[in-house]
């Protein structure tokens, strides 16, 4: 929410972007992904452990991750192997996978949690029947990346849809997969998210037959 610059308590206040590192987020490596697991785990966050493990897998925008219900990811009483979720940005349906350390996690929060299918996975603290904020999600995020002693600077909840992206494009050079698991509808788009040299990315997409 904004201020009046005619507000006497703004006086003093600096731009919420002072000194701050902007620009892209760093992916997660594979060890830090494990040292915020082992975190969370320690400090018995159930909830915070289960949407971790979420974003990685799903490699959804944070607006998207907050407004996943449980009847997207639940049936016939387990945690799905796969879901379709329809992205806010592009109105079209991505698909993920959700592997065992995800499930297991997303299973002990929802025991936890309860509700009915149609309620949200991670409801908020101020009203239940609504979900957390992509503010709150970034909050998050900053304690987790602060947990495991990194900078608050270098990453943010794109951090987290950018992890698995990243390693699988590292592990197999395959643009077009991550392209179809980010939910691009351009592979230039993937270009730039990667960070990837366009010379590299061109050869890539025309070996890569569609």
């Amino acid at each position: 929410m904004g201020h009046s610059e005619y507000d006497p308590g703004v006086a003093g206040k600096h731009a919420w972007n002072a000194g701050r590192k902007l620009g892209a987020k760093r992916a997660f490596k594979h060890q830090q992904v494990w040292a915020i697991r082992f975190w969370l785990d320690h400090q018995n966050r159930l909830r915070d452990r289960a949407l971790f493990d979420l974003a990685i897998d799903s490699k959804l925008r944070g607006c998207d991750i907050v407004k996943i219900k449980i009847c997207d990811i639940v049936s016939g009483g387990r945690i799905k192997t796969r879901a379709i979720v329809v992205q806010q940005k592009t109105g079209r349906p991505v698909q993920f996978e959700l592997l065992e350390p995800a499930r297991n996690s997303i299973l002990a929060w929802l025991e936890c949690r309860g509700g009915t299918l149609d309620d949200f996975v991670f409801p908020s603290r101020l009203d239940h029947a609504d979900h957390i904020s992509t503010r709150q999600y970034a909050r998050l995020v900053d304690e987790w990346v602060a947990g495991i002693g990194l900078r608050r600077e270098d990453y943010g909840t794109h951090s987290l849809r950018r992890t698995k992206a990243s390693i699988i494009y590292k592990q197999t050079g395959n643009l077009r997969a991550v392209q179809i698991l980010l939910g691009h509808t351009k592979i230039e788009s993937t270009v730039r998210y990667l960070g990837v040299d366009i010379e590299d990315a061109l050869l890539l997409a025309e070996g890569t037959e569609v």
